[in-house]
């Protein structure tokens, strides 16, 4: 795949002209309409075997090399020049596919309700052909130790077609939150615990469900060697069930780090303890907060340069988003929160809008700002092909294990064309 940024003057019919393709296979790849104008700054996914790369000032075959991980001697071959050959600036060269890793892919879906939701449904058969495992959210625990399910619909058909796995999440979710108090029930009471495994053990094996996954959050600092122990002994029973178990951590820089959404997560015990674990590194942007980018990578590297002194590589999931939001400034504490969005939808606003969609380096994320008819200015940050293949190349560089995706429901197509294109999906 090749990722290419909109310039002004553009047109679908001299980019696809430039990488040898067709309108219609850009339309397609990029679900877009190819009778609607494009925007300045907006990313399309070249659906082409390898890619391309333009010469710039002070580029060699070596250095060019360097940057694809292949040697000048196979760059010039494949592009029938000379190894002496001097590039000029804006010259095309063909860079061919490199081999991919094996990776493992998860997704959250969150159907709201007694039934899952078409468009939900939807998004779940779309995605599910990329992933390794398709993650309903979530079981809740009742304060007897008695599982609440989400609605599974077709869920369990959908991963079987597809070969992905089920994973069956747990949660001390109570009302519209993480409950403090339910979580200081589970974590110390060993007839709820037992009670909850029980439930648990029986619910994986009567649905299908591969691995257990606990995500519990908001645990003062108190309860964290008490989940550490519940931990182990979740451990020993899933395993003796042949189930695998995985955690879910929030984004910690330090084992210090302070604040209730932290301290009872201990990275070294969860490594230790769990096949694997899912660092949440989305959420710096979030709706009740102010305007930021959602998984800036500036932050995302410094939890996971954290996490590896905690734990190996192999056992981490790289937690992404799937969306952006809107944002009214300026912002007010206590205020109406953003707007949630699709990546689609973002590049469909900033058409409507008419501006052109800026990227912050620092953050690897794209961008704009408008007015709307009441005059109040707006901020948008979202996701698109150049953030995510910067992820993908983080997952590359650091040996991660894979990456679990919140949330489905929100088309985001360039997403699974790039992870198809970049990793092999370990399935089940």
């Amino acid at each position: 795949m090749q990722i290419y940024v909109v310039k002004q003057g553009d047109t679908l019919a001299n980019i696809a002209y430039t990488y040898g393709t067709t309108i219609q296979a850009i339309s397609d790849a990029n679900e877009i309409d190819p009778s609607v104008s494009l925007v300045v700054g907006q990313t399309l996914v070249i659906p082409i075997i390898g890619q391309f790369y333009f010469t710039q000032p002070g580029d060699s075959l070596y250095t060019i090399g360097q940057k694809f991980g292949i040697s000048y001697q196979r760059l010039a071959q494949v592009n029938s020049i000379p190894v002496t050959f001097t590039l000029p600036i804006g010259f095309r060269l063909y860079i061919p596919p490199r081999p991919k890793a094996p990776v493992t892919a998860n997704a959250y879906v969150e159907p709201f309700g007694d039934t899952v939701s078409e468009v939900l449904e939807n998004s779940a058969r779309k995605a599910t052909p990329y992933l390794s495992y398709l993650a309903p959210f979530s079981y809740r625990i009742n304060r007897d130790g008695t599982l609440s399910p989400p609605p599974l619909d077709d869920f369990k058909s959908i991963a079987e077609n597809n070969n992905a796995a089920l994973m069956l999440v747990v949660t001390n979710l109570e009302g519209p939150s993480f409950s403090t108090e339910l979580g200081h029930i589970i974590l110390t009471v060993q007839a709820v615990q037992n009670t909850l495994l029980d439930s648990i053990i029986n619910t994986a094996q009567k649905e299908g469900f591969t691995d257990v996954h606990f995500d519990f959050e908001f645990l003062p600092q108190e309860d964290r060697e008490a989940y550490n122990k519940f931990l182990r002994k979740a451990k020993d029973r899933l395993s003796q069930a042949g189930l695998l178990m995985s955690t879910a951590l929030a984004p910690k820089t330090s084992a210090t780090q302070s604040g209730i959404l932290y301290e009872a997560h201990d990275y070294a015990a969860h490594g230790e303890i769990a096949d694997f674990v899912v660092l949440m590194t989305y959420e710096w942007g979030y709706s009740g907060g102010p305007a930021l980018p959602v998984s800036p990578i500036n932050e995302v590297r410094k939890v996971l340069n954290y996490a590896l002194t905690e734990m190996p590589a192999e056992k981490i999931l790289l937690g992404q988003n799937l969306y952006g939001y809107d944002w009214t400034l300026p912002f007010e504490a206590g205020g109406d929160p953003a707007r949630a969005l699709s990546p689609q939808q973002a590049i469909a606003l900033a058409r409507e809008q008419n501006v052109s969609i800026e990227y912050d380096l620092t953050a690897q994320a794209p961008f704009f700002t408008y007015y709307d008819t009441d005059g109040a200015q707006h901020e948008v940050w979202f996701e698109d092909a150049r953030s995510i293949q910067a992820k993908f190349d983080l997952i590359k560089e650091l040996g991660l294990r894979g990456i679990s995706y919140w949330k489905l429901g929100l088309a985001f197509p360039q997403n699974w064309l790039l992870l198809q294109d970049n990793f092999d999906i370990r399935k089940s």
